[in-house]
């Protein structure tokens, strides 16, 4: 996990995290204000699992649905144990961002969600490069793709937000998204 550049930063992320997690309904106003805002839908299929799930969880007047969430929460689990983790509200929204300059409604393939600390380390020891302290550990990190939509354009279009991790894997076939600090590699 790459530690934001100054203290100030550390504590603004650090609060905005604690107020996900606290308040969901009033996460969506952390974000810098954008030109597109999400929808409030996604619409999620679990490649391991073969789960899917096409659901409103957050209303036009940035009200969450913790149901949805609950369910979200439930397909997003690491799929290695079955241990579900919430996943922090920002990592959706920011999903759905994306999503939402895309073109909305696209069925959005799910690689990782919630990462348990038994299948981190179990990755790590087969030689897979992940982080010893990966958000996905956190409920802050997904790794994803959308059939129809070329890796590269999903990268550019995460990454022009400015709002979180982004990590570029054309080999694997995905591409990372997380709520930490801005980054890229």
């Amino acid at each position: 996990m790459s530690l934001p550049t100054s203290r100030r930063s550390f504590l603004k992320v650090s609060l905005l995290t604690t107020l996900a997690f606290l308040s969901p309904e009033k996460a969506l106003a952390t974000f810098p204000t954008q030109q597109i805002q999400p929808s409030g839908r996604l619409n999620l299929y679990n490649i391991h699992t073969g789960e899917k799930i096409n659901t409103t969880y957050r209303d036009p007047d940035g009200q969450y649905n913790p149901q949805a969430i609950r369910e979200l929460n439930r397909l997003l689990r690491c799929h290695f144990t079955d241990e579900q983790h919430p996943i922090d509200i920002q990592t959706l929204d920011f999903l759905d961002l994306i999503n939402s300059r895309l073109g909305r409604n696209n069925e959005i393939h799910i690689i990782s969600g919630f990462r348990s600390p038994e299948y981190n380390n179990r990755l790590i020891s087969l030689g897979h490069k992940v982080a010893k302290h990966s958000l996905h550990l956190e409920g802050r990190a997904l790794d994803i793709r959308i059939p129809g939509t070329a890796l590269a354009t999903l990268q550019r279009t995460a990454l022009s937000f400015r709002l979180g991790g982004v990590g570029y894997y054309p080999s694997s076939d995905f591409v990372h998204i997380d709520s930490g600090t801005f980054r890229t590699w």
